[in-house]
């Protein structure tokens, strides 16, 4: 039964990353590493910030 809850929390991260729910919690842990003692955006601004910049580089986007 361990074994198969493990499992499914692994999948379930996998999806979240894969999905990018992940991206402003790996923002956060590379601030941490690399940038310590830096401010960091607070989540609403990561996501504006990503969001806008998607939209300027129209080349990433599928449609």
């Amino acid at each position: 039964m361990i074994v198969v809850v493990e499992r499914l929390r692994t999948a379930w991260q996998l999806v979240r990353e894969m999905a990018g729910e992940r991206d402003y919690e790996n923002y956060l842990a590379h601030q941490a590493a690399h940038h310590p003692g830096e401010p960091v955006l607070g989540e609403r601004a990561f996501w504006r910030e990503r969001s806008d910049r998607q939209e300027r580089n129209a080349a990433h986007r599928c449609c």
